[in-house]
């Protein structure tokens, strides 16, 4: 009673449409729905509650158990609905728990609903294998509402396991419709298939018509692919001003760029009033004259030793006097310029400006930047929101309530501009994890943007980058990606993607490999007897060519297809 259900989005089932959807028909679709919202009562358990028994606890505690030696009761609400309860805890990890046999090589989606007797609190979701203890999200709930958690994890071996949740908190934690659905290896790439065939393609109808508006059957159509419609891009340093090699292998494959640090504050302004544009701006002539859009990162940093070493030791009305001149110069020099703002980075492990200007201080950044660039996407940025399931500073949810609180800021309403930054430092990655994270996150509809994607050294470092590349592609909330790889002559931040002679390193190959395939490869062939030609074709910019079979005219026309293209859209070429 009092439950509802979220509805699933079965993207998996759009693959039927097309060749191969026998294999993808056998597959559970996947369910993307999450929550931002704290609720009366939580929704009914995703999957049915997985390989959980008792998942909603309608048979009372039956399969739950207490873990760390707590005390756990049944709980339940006026409407009549059942809950786990761990009381009297005294431990971060007395909790609620179930044991599970988990199965190698699998990807488990994981979701509960969770609340705590007072107060607020992040919880952790842990499983507990043979020697390891695995976090697979964090959530930051409340008193009297539910919220939701969802993650996941990679099972590292089959075996027994048990699942429970963490909190440094000594309130009760109530736990509800609770999941852990397995897919394989095979099932999540046909998740991948279909999405991207959802989000990231259309299938686009041309019609031929003569000069009298008849239809020209046998017309004879190519279609080439001139610029993908997806923002694929890298970091840059300046070394790109003096280097043609970079300049050509970087300008023949990335559509959008970041400036590494040479539009920083740091960067511009290392001297108290000694402002030096110089090597931004000639950053910025080249990527514009290559057609690469360019991402402004970033007008501030909430990080206290990112700042000038001069603006450390301001006192509050000079520094309050410096961060309006900053916002000014660098917004107005390169306002219409940018795609998007960085506007406060890392404003949620870091809070520089607010301990010096109060707790709206990002709030109020944002909202200047809004007035000095209404055009531009204004961006958080962020790590470990995607990178560590158990970073309970910057989770899902601790990200949306910041984004909310400079949404709702008054002055601040310009709200379609607003876009969510994740910047992405791996090791390790969980795969699912990001895609659940992914799911939450996009509850707040705003643009996805993955800023700052690298991965640490180490002999499956460019397995790992291709992992996360097609989750992060294939998910469709994002709608950007910037990989974190600007070239050095020392090297790179973390991670390069070429040798010093601009030759592809294992990472670049993978890049490459995946730029290819995610274009669509010239289509030929001839229209029928209504005067159609159909294909199925990625988002992205394209020249259409049309012969007539017989009154030896060729027409050439630009097509352009995106998220907005309407599927029943007719494109006329008049041969």
């Amino acid at each position: 009673m009092g439950r509802r259900a979220l509805t699933i989005l079965p993207l998996l089932w759009v693959a039927m449409l097309s060749g191969g959807a026998a294999a993808v028909m056998q597959s559970l679709p996947y369910d993307y729905s999450s929550s931002a919202e704290c609720l009366p009562e939580p929704l009914e358990p995703q999957y049915g509650g997985g390989i959980l028994r008792n998942a909603n606890f309608s048979a009372g505690l039956q399969g739950w158990s207490a873990f760390g030696h707590g005390a756990v009761e049944e709980g339940a609400s006026a409407s009549g609905n059942s809950y786990g309860v761990a009381r009297n805890r005294t431990r971060p990890y007395q909790s609620v728990s179930q044991k599970v046999y988990l199965q190698n090589d699998t990807h488990y989606t994981l979701s509960a609903w969770l609340q705590v007797s007072n107060g607020s609190a992040d919880i952790r979701a842990v499983v507990k294998t043979d020697g390891d203890f695995v976090h697979a999200g964090v959530v930051e709930a409340r008193s009297g509402c539910w919220s939701i958690l969802k993650g996941g994890l990679t099972a590292p071996a089959s075996g027994a396991a048990e699942l429970y949740f963490e909190s440094n908190t000594t309130a009760d934690i109530w736990v509800d419709s609770a999941s852990l659905q397995p897919f394989s290896r095979e099932e999540w790439a046909a998740h991948h298939s279909a999405a991207i065939k959802s989000a990231r393609k259309k299938a686009v109808r041309l019609r031929a018509r003569g000069s009298a508006g008849e239809p020209v059957p046998g017309a004879h159509v190519r279609i080439e692919h001139v610029r993908s419609g997806f923002p694929l891009g890298s970091a840059m340093g300046a070394e790109i001003l003096r280097s043609p090699a970079y300049q050509r292998w970087f300008a023949s494959r990335f559509t959008v760029a970041t400036f590494e640090n040479e539009m920083k504050w740091s960067s511009t302004e290392r001297l108290r009033g000694r402002e030096d544009y110089s090597v931004p701006d000639a950053m910025l002539r080249f990527a514009r004259s290559h057609g690469i859009a360019v991402r402004g990162h970033n007008v501030f940093w909430d990080q206290p030793g990112q700042q000038p070493a001069w603006v450390r030791s301001l006192p509050y009305r000079q520094l309050l006097q410096a961060t309006a001149r900053r916002i000014r110069s660098v917004m107005s020099r390169y306002a219409g310029q940018v795609v998007a703002w960085d506007v406060v980075n890392e404003n949620l492990h870091f809070r520089f400006f607010e301990d010096r200007f109060g707790r709206d201080a990002s709030a109020e950044l944002y909202r200047k930047a809004h007035q000095m660039d209404g055009q531009a996407l204004v961006s958080m940025n962020e790590f470990n929101t995607l990178e560590w399931p158990g970073d309970p500073k910057a989770g899902p949810s601790k990200y949306l309530g910041k984004l909310f609180q400079i949404k709702e800021f008054p002055g601040n309403t310009n709200d379609a501009r607003m876009a969510i930054g994740l910047q992405g430092h791996f090791s390790v990655p969980s795969i699912p994890y990001i895609r659940a994270a992914l799911d939450t996150l996009s509850r707040a509809n705003a643009p996805i943007w993955l800023t700052e994607i690298d991965v640490a050294p180490g002999p499956n470092q460019a397995y790992h980058l291709e992992q996360i590349l097609r989750e992060v592609y294939a998910h469709p909330a994002v709608h950007g990606i910037i990989l974190w790889t600007a070239r050095h002559r020392q090297g790179c931040y973390v991670m390069c993607l070429t040798d010093n002679n601009f030759q592809n390193l294992p990472t670049g190959d993978v890049v490459d490999r995946l730029i290819a395939e995610w274009k669509t490869h010239s289509h030929a062939g001839v229209a029928d007897a209504d005067g159609y030609y159909e294909a199925e074709l990625f988002h992205g910019d394209y020249k259409v060519t049309v012969s007539h079979p017989a009154a030896n005219s060729t027409v050439v026309q630009s097509l352009s297809v995106d998220r907005e293209t309407d599927p029943d859209t007719e494109f006329t070429i008049h041969v």
